[in-house]
């Protein structure tokens, strides 16, 4: 077992760096230059091929945790007999078996393989560990903070929240349960949901919020010049919680008087058949497919677009946004905004006020575009109003704030008696 000496907290996450969850990284930053000292432990491995600037500022060490544990037995069979010395060691046993029991899954197996070896090879200075994400890597935290006998705690985002069995919210958010001393999450629309299954861990709202001063100022938005295609851009992972497959729908719908062109900037699982589907629309010739882009290269796609598009809806499994970053990131270029009433998406754009939130089918999607391009003025007076409720009231800083008091209290408590 390790014995660095300064580690006080261990931060648990799916992989790192991942170019999707900026806000991840930028939560990290900004908690390691507000002085806390931590560590990360990654439950896979990048597979992105590009890196946030955000994740070159982070100087904590990142480990791995085997990914698949019959990749490294060797680890694995060093970390159980280890583990099984662990005071808490029988209790976190008995909690996975039961857990086992409602979920026989090789992903609930591999959760408890994960948690023996990051319990057996935690420095031994670490006073708490800190999740992001409800549903694996929590229960790999809770496992091994169980063993260790320490605090834990976790942040919880969107498809963790509503794709997680409820038998399962409800035991992390319970003491008894040895659930989570604490809970934060980005949404009061998912902090409410929470609160309402918690019986006795506090799950506070913390908005994710943006670091205003990593971006630039947003240009100067001149009237489109006629002849000029009305640049439409949409950030997102090509799954079916984003919608995309209804805003190809829509941009088929788009009248021949429209010149217009779609950029999407993003990675995922239905490339292929979003791409066939905007073959068989016949629009491939006005789309561009950029594929996963660093930051730097949305923002500057984002200065040079007319709208965003992000159109958001619940998937079949539940699945669904919290409250996006890239509708902030769009609103901190003035980027005018067309989004969907779905989720926690309303608490920072109100329809015809800070952007347009329209429906989610085909037909309401295309009639909002056209509205906003045939309305450049009125876009332009909405955008300057989310930029304002931007700056006013999604700055990074005061949940940070909150968030740090939160992380030092949780490491100040006594080591728990298993």
């Amino acid at each position: 077992m390790s014995t660095a000496p300064s580690t006080r907290l261990a931060i648990v996450v799916k992989g790192w760096p991942r170019l999707s969850e900026t806000f991840i990284a930028q939560e990290l930053v900004a908690l390691e230059e507000a002085g806390l000292d931590f560590e990360i432990w990654s439950l896979r491995y990048p597979t992105d091929t590009k890196r946030h600037p955000l994740h070159d500022r982070l100087t904590a060490q990142v480990r791995y945790l085997p990914e698949y544990l019959h990749e490294d037995p060797e680890r694995l069979k060093t970390a159980r007999t280890q583990a099984q010395k662990l005071p808490g060691y029988k209790a976190a046993y008995k909690i996975w078996r039961a857990d086992l029991r409602r979920d026989p899954s090789h992903n609930r197996i591999r959760r408890f393989g994960q948690a023996c070896v990051l319990a057996s090879e935690l420095p031994s200075s670490v006073q708490g560990l800190y999740a992001h994400f409800l549903h694996t890597p929590a229960s790999v935290t809770r496992y091994a903070a169980i063993m260790r006998g320490l605090p834990w705690s976790f942040s919880a985002h969107a498809k963790d929240i509503w794709t997680t069995p409820d038998w399962e919210l409800r035991e992390k958010l319970s003491p008894a349960h040895k659930g989570a001393q604490f809970g934060a999450t980005c949404t009061g629309f998912g902090a409410q949901h929470l609160q309402d299954l918690s019986s006795g861990t506090p799950v506070d709202l913390i908005y994710h919020g943006l670091d205003l001063k990593r971006f630039p100022s947003p240009p100067k938005r001149n009237i489109r010049h006629q002849g000029d295609p009305f640049q439409i851009l949409s950030v997102g992972r090509l799954v079916e919680k984003k919608g995309f497959d209804r805003l190809l729908h829509a941009l088929a719908r788009l009248p021949d008087n429209l010149d217009w062109h779609w950029t999407h900037i993003g990675g995922g699982t239905l490339k292929t058949p979003m791409q066939a589907l905007a073959a068989e629309l016949g629009l491939t010739k006005r789309i561009t497919w950029r594929g996963a882009c660093d930051q730097p290269e949305v923002i500057e796609t984002m200065r040079q677009s007319n709208v965003f598009v992000l159109p958001s809806r619940i998937a079949a499994d539940g699945d669904r946004d919290g409250l996006p970053n890239v509708l902030m990131e769009a609103a901190s270029q003035k980027l005018p905004i067309l989004s969907t009433n779905v989720s926690a998406i309303p608490e920072f754009i109100t329809s015809g006020t800070h952007g347009v939130l329209s429906d989610d089918t085909p037909e309401a999607l295309s009639k909002a575009i056209i509205d906003m391009a045939h309305n450049p003025e009125q876009t332009r007076e909405m955008a300057a109003a989310a930029f304002d409720r931007l700056q006013n009231s999604f700055d990074m800083t005061p949940g940070i704030t909150k968030l740090h008091q939160r992380l030092n209290n949780l490491l100040a408590q006594p080591p728990q008696i298993i």
